[in-house]
């Protein structure tokens, strides 16, 4: 047992029930003290965790966390959805009544040592624009600007689209995406992120939560969309039609789409993330139904 002050950091490649339970409870307490949004991919980790069950020795570090006794006061973590190659995410929190202490820092320096073990490429910061402490700790280190997401929420169905299935579900198929289409799916992520790394596979990616749909017309695959669930909420991601079929209203039939399947599985809140200078995209989330919520900025951490 540790004794009740002493201060000590756990190092873990993924996740277990107990890791995240912690974490989710000091997730909900800053993010209750903050007003902040909190980037933390926790549901898709333990999912990637429970997907390794068996698996033995610490090949990569993704996981720090700070404790003082048996309490976390400090949590950072790596987040590297392309696999290797793909830009390493970064975000973590530390407990209110333990700032000002250094924590961060320290666990920032164990990130940082882990990318130059790794070799790792880019290296990105999330922080919500709002959170001081962490726009100044972002600030410190030295990382450059790269762009922002908004968050955004569904709250009703836009006005100048109602969502019944007759209007326009005999235009395009959607299915289920397996193993074969894993690399039309990295080609698509190419063409609309600029994404590189490893070639995902669809049924591995739903083992940890998220399920990839593929749109068609006529046999031929527009587009695609992602769809995460867990705890009562559903996360749109990755979706985008292909620009030889775009200016013909799918994108906004590929959106509904998704709502629909996620509000058919009861999901209580409904979530996407839109890069904010994409204002195209942007206006169609709004039209559709989606509020803005907070934005989230991406800095580069310094080589």
């Amino acid at each position: 047992m540790k004794k009740e002050n002493t201060p000590w950091i756990k190092l873990k490649e993924y996740l277990d029930h107990e890791d995240y339970e912690l974490i989710s409870h000091l997730q909900e307490l800053c993010v209750r003290k903050d007003g902040i949004t909190l980037k933390l991919e926790l549901d898709y980790k333990l999912g990637a965790a429970v997907e390794s069950t068996g698996m033995t020795g610490l090949k990569q570090m993704n996981e720090f966390m700070y404790f003082t006794g048996q309490q976390l006061v400090g949590y950072m973590g790596i987040s590297q959805f392309g696999g290797q190659g793909s830009p390493m995410e970064i975000t973590g929190m530390v407990h209110p009544e333990f700032r000002r202490q250094g924590i961060f820092t320290q666990l920032y320096a164990l990130v940082t040592a882990e990318r130059k073990r790794r070799n790792a490429g880019d290296m990105l910061m999330l922080c919500d624009r709002t959170s001081l402490s962490g726009q100044s700790f972002v600030k410190k280190t030295g990382a450059a600007y790269r762009h922002s997401e908004y968050e955004m929420v569904f709250r009703k169905a836009g006005k100048d689209r109602q969502m019944e299935q007759g209007e326009w579900g005999d235009r395009l198929v959607f299915r289920k995406a397996d193993n074969a289409d894993a690399e039309e799916i990295a080609r698509q992520n190419a063409i609309y992120f600029g994404e590189a790394g490893d070639t995902l596979l669809p049924e591995e990616e739903e083992k940890r939560g998220m399920t990839i749909y593929l749109a068609e017309k006529a046999g031929a695959t527009i587009g695609k969309f992602h769809l995460q669930m867990s705890s009562g909420a559903g996360g749109i991601f990755g979706l985008g039609v292909l620009p030889e079929h775009q200016g013909q209203g799918f994108g906004r039939e590929l959106l509904l789409q998704a709502v629909e399947k996620l509000q058919e599985a009861k999901m209580k809140d409904i979530f996407l993330q839109v890069a904010a200078d994409n204002a195209r995209a942007l206006q169609l989330y709004k039209s559709c139904g989606f509020q803005e919520t907070s934005i989230m900025d991406y800095f580069e951490a310094s080589p």
